[in-house]
């Protein structure tokens, strides 16, 4: 087939490789470092003090729950799924703490459409207050999802362990300790020599350019977001487009090889707090990088959709009317954060209404339901069920009611 045939050149298919691997680190990436990074040193600054209020605040944790996945990315809510584990908060602490994250799709928006995550994410906050305390209070029907998960087979969802019930508000694996086997997901780390040395060095040039990214991507917002052409002399488009790409081909890097010899900052790794200051700045790069990975996957995705195939992804949002929520809760079903990084890069990109962008927010799970899903798969199955009804409920009503709920509400 030939490039006429695609309905693209040779040479614009390089240009929107060039120009989206560019402009993801600088536009969202660079951004995305020193908001991950606050949160990364704010857990490290508190150490475990955080965990000790939720086990001592009873009353509390459904709301210490929705706080915690407020935070952007995934580390706040990865935090109450060990404690549920060994039955220290209650099953509707951990579905307020999933319904409240938006994982690293976020910083994403934070970045791209910081008023449209003001809304968002503030009614996810709400809903997933709400639906926390009324699970602990009044059960909502928990039980019965509990025993159709558990008719579906006991040996599919029970990680291999003695499962009761997450309805008498305790885990579903009775004796589970933090400290335990059954625990841990820390990758051991592994003595590459050289490779461990180059990684470390990568992620030291990786915050000089996110640093000049930085730099680069504020300039290109105070200019009114305009044109940059591809250069590389010592300019405003020179320093752009250097550090998008040598901070892309870092991030790419750490992200799938880095991350296997300086794995304390892998991510996704379930984490109470941070043993130095460096250590936060290597995890804050390793989920940063990831994000970076699949926006860069997002930008091309959507570009040469376009191009190739004339898509008009607004057109098809718009036409299907009040499937785009339902379809952007039905998403969130999905665990990890890639499909919802990708799903917030075509918001930010005015495709898709808000509506859809909140039902999404509510419903996702982010990385925090794998700990929870490797140890308890039925309570991780209902869980997501229990989050994806309040989100079809709001973006249902969003679509209806609120005026805000439109293609490109914020973005920047």
């Amino acid at each position: 087939m030939t490039p006429l045939q695609l309905g693209i050149s040779l040479q614009e298919a390089i240009d929107i490789l060039v120009f989206s691997v560019r402009d993801g680190f600088v536009q969202v990436s660079a951004f995305v470092a020193v908001t991950v990074l606050l949160f990364s040193y704010i857990q490290y600054r508190t150490g475990g003090r955080i965990v000790t209020y939720l086990k001592n605040n009873e009353r509390m944790q459904p709301l210490a729950g929705a706080l915690l996945g407020l935070t952007p990315g995934c580390g706040g809510a990865i935090i109450a799924m060990p404690l549920y584990i060994r039955g220290t908060v209650s099953f509707g602490t951990v579905v307020a703490a999933l319904a409240a994250t938006a994982g690293d799709s976020a910083f994403v928006i934070l970045a791209l459409a910081p008023e449209a995550a003001l809304y968002a994410y503030g009614m996810a906050f709400i809903a997933a207050i709400l639906f926390g305390y009324a699970i602990d209070i009044w059960g909502l029907g928990v039980g019965r999802v509990d025993d159709a998960v558990t008719r579906i087979g006991r040996p599919m969802t029970d990680g291999g362990f003695a499962t009761t019930s997450v309805a008498d508000g305790g885990p579903s694996i009775p004796e589970c300790e933090i400290g335990s086997d059954c625990h841990d997901h820390t990758r051991s780390k592994t003595d590459g020599g050289l490779v461990t040395t180059i990684s470390h060095g990568v992620h030291v040039i990786w915050w000089t350019v996110a640093a000049t990214g930085l730099v680069a991507g504020v300039m290109y917002l105070a200019r009114g977001a305009p044109e940059v052409a591809l250069e590389f002399r010592p300019t405003f488009f020179g320093l752009f487009t250097v550090s998008g790409l040598v901070g892309t081909a870092a991030s790419f890097y750490l992200h799938f090889v880095g991350r296997r010899f300086i794995g304390k900052g892998e991510a996704g790794r379930i984490r109470d707090d941070f043993s130095s200051a460096y250590e936060t700045f290597q995890h804050a790069a390793m989920e940063t990088s990831m994000v970076t990975v699949w926006v860069i996957a997002a930008y091309l995705i959507y570009e040469y959709s376009i191009v190739i195939f004339n898509i008009e992804i607004a057109a098809i949002a718009a036409a299907v009317g009040v499937l785009a929520p339902i379809g952007g809760a039905l998403l969130g079903l999905i665990p990890g954060c890639a499909p919802q990084i990708v799903f917030a890069q075509i918001y930010s990109a005015g495709a898709i209404p808000f509506s859809a962008l909140t039902a999404n927010a509510i419903s996702q799970d982010g990385d925090a339901l794998f700990p929870l899903m490797a140890i308890d798969m039925k309570a991780a199955i209902v869980a997501t069920i229990y989050t994806t009804i309040p989100a079809l409920v709001v973006g249902v009503t969003l679509y209806y009611v609120w005026p805000y709920a439109s293609f490109g509400f914020g973005v920047i």
